[in-house]
């Protein structure tokens, strides 16, 4: 009812914060007739990658857009090489071709997120042909299992594509034979209860929709999830807190 009231109202939206999954995207579409475009940015820096309002480019699903005019955004492996196109890694600027600002006072040491020309963002992305950003994770967020990285945001967004999903947030918890396995924290839809045949059905939905590696091996059903004032999910807590739950 509300967003009818608005609906063909709006220009453009902008988000930013947290990636946007394809099911905003298109309620978006639907109840307000307006695109909602997807930014990334830190408080350190600003909005330094974005879908941009007044330029024209492609706007895709999934990504966080293009690097800001002016900045040079790479993606970066662990040893500080530059990577290309499909190859995930860490987002930073090049700070010599960028036009970062020093606060007064702040020294210009070398630390582990300023290092070698670069300034590290710490969220792991990676490079589309076409020159767009897309978002996989905090670089702690980020699951290893069997060998494989799986971002936590491609699990999310293909869980909240079902109808009992209202929302959902996934992490690594150790395994002793896969380094760590999915684990999927849901809250679910009201006219849903939590049972082993709904995470189950949850879990084979993941695996039709991304690969089998990266469905969700656990499925917890929650009331809520731990989020900050700014409404991002704190994942980090729920994973502490299956740490500690496994040394018990």
């Amino acid at each position: 009812e509300a967003a009818a009231r608005v609906k063909g109202k709006l220009r453009v939206v902008s988000s930013a914060g947290e990636p946007l999954n394809p099911e905003v995207i298109r309620w978006f579409a639907a109840h307000l007739a307006a695109p909602i475009h997807d930014h990334y940015g830190q408080t350190e820096n600003g909005m330094m990658v974005n879908n941009h309002h007044g330029l024209k480019h492609p706007v895709r699903p999934g990504s966080a857009g293009f690097a800001m005019p002016g900045y040079r955004m790479v993606v970066l492996d662990e040893a500080g090489n530059e990577l290309g196109p499909n190859q995930p890694g860490v987002l930073a600027v090049d700070i010599a071709n960028s036009p970062l600002r020093w606060f007064d006072g702040y020294h210009q040491a070398e630390t582990p997120a300023i290092a070698g020309g670069y300034y590290r963002t710490g969220d792991t992305v990676e490079y589309e042909p076409d020159g767009s950003v897309s978002f996989i994770g905090r670089a702690d967020d980020v699951i290893t299992s069997s060998g494989y990285r799986i971002g936590p945001f491609d699990v999310e967004s293909a869980l909240i594509e079902h109808p009992a999903v209202n929302e959902a947030a996934v992490v690594g918890v150790p395994d002793p034979q896969r380094t760590e396995i999915v684990k999927a924290f849901v809250v679910l839809a009201p006219a849903y209860k939590g049972s082993e045949a709904l995470a189950e059905e949850l879990g084979q939905h993941v695996k039709k929709r991304l690969s089998a590696h990266s469905y969700p091996r656990e499925v917890e059903f929650v009331a809520e999830l731990p989020k900050t004032p700014s409404g991002k999910i704190q994942r980090f807590l729920l994973r502490k807190a299956e740490v500690e739950k496994r040394k018990a």
